[in-house]
């Protein structure tokens, strides 16, 4: 064993400390905003409050924090594994044998105990959008635009960080008209604004570009804002892109909780 491979393992082991202290502050920061919604949710409305873009960068920078110590952990995990007697991974092999089934909840049980709070908090919150609607890119990396559609969430797994989901609509393609299941990767789901909590709805100013279910449709295309709302509970008046009719774009009324923002890199 020598002094680089253990320099290399202390190194990351105080990167993931650091990292999980730095997540433990944000994660208080995003509790304080959160009681504070719940006990004024009226501040919300209120003209130069920034609650809900001051708890949207406090996510986001959760989400970089626990993606960080995702990958510092791996990194410790290899490390560990390449100085570890080529025995021992047997002999823990032959002492856990068992069912499949069982062996890898236990593998589940432990990848997610190792996570930070906040981002278990995150993944039990994606578990906990099964049975809803939510907008799906259902296109892989290597496709030419990018196609979005209203899915039904069936299932997410914490392990492999994938959602099974269920198109609703029927196709109208060659390969028949019956309903689509697809496994996609959290990348590609974007969560729709709750009617019920309208503190976890975003504000789009005009001339924001979102990403909006297309009237009496279940595809999602590009959007302008155009108007301003009143109230969280208004609908926006938007503009598609390629909706061109008789030389204009038509401005379009589409409920909020039927608008996301839009995905950087989305390609139309």
């Amino acid at each position: 064993m020598s002094s680089p491979d253990i320099a290399g393992i202390l190194d990351n082991s105080k990167e993931l400390d650091r990292l999980r202290k730095e997540q433990e502050e944000v994660l208080i920061e995003i509790n304080k905003i959160h009681k504070k919604l719940q006990a004024t949710p009226e501040v919300v409305e209120k003209p130069g409050d920034n609650s809900l873009s001051r708890l949207k960068m406090l996510y986001i920078q959760a989400k970089e924090l626990s993606e960080s110590e995702v990958t510092v952990s791996t990194q410790l995990l290899g490390q560990l594994d390449a100085l570890l007697p080529s025995g021992t991974a047997g002999q823990h092999r032959r002492r856990i044998e068992g069912s499949e089934q069982k062996k890898k909840r236990m593998k589940a049980d432990s990848d997610v105990s190792r996570l930070s709070p906040s981002m278990r908090s995150h993944l039990e919150s994606l578990a906990n959008l099964k049975g809803e609607q939510v907008a799906a890119r259902v296109t892989q990396e290597d496709a030419g635009k990018d196609e979005w559609f209203v899915v039904k969430v069936i299932h997410f797994d914490k392990e492999t960080r994938e959602f099974e989901v269920l198109d609703e609509e029927p196709g109208d393609d060659e390969e028949g008209s019956g309903q689509r299941k697809y496994k996609l990767p959290m990348s590609h789901i974007i969560p729709f604004p709750k009617r019920t909590d309208l503190s976890s709805v975003t504000d789009f100013p005009p001339g924001k570009h979102v990403l909006a279910v297309y009237p009496e449709t279940t595809a999602l295309y590009k959007a302008t804002v155009v108007q301003a709302r009143k109230r969280k509970t208004d609908d926006y008046i938007l503009e598609f892109d390629d909706d061109e009719e008789d030389g204009s774009l038509p401005q379009r009324s589409v409920p909020f909780h039927r608008v996301v923002p839009l995905p950087e890199g989305y390609r139309q």
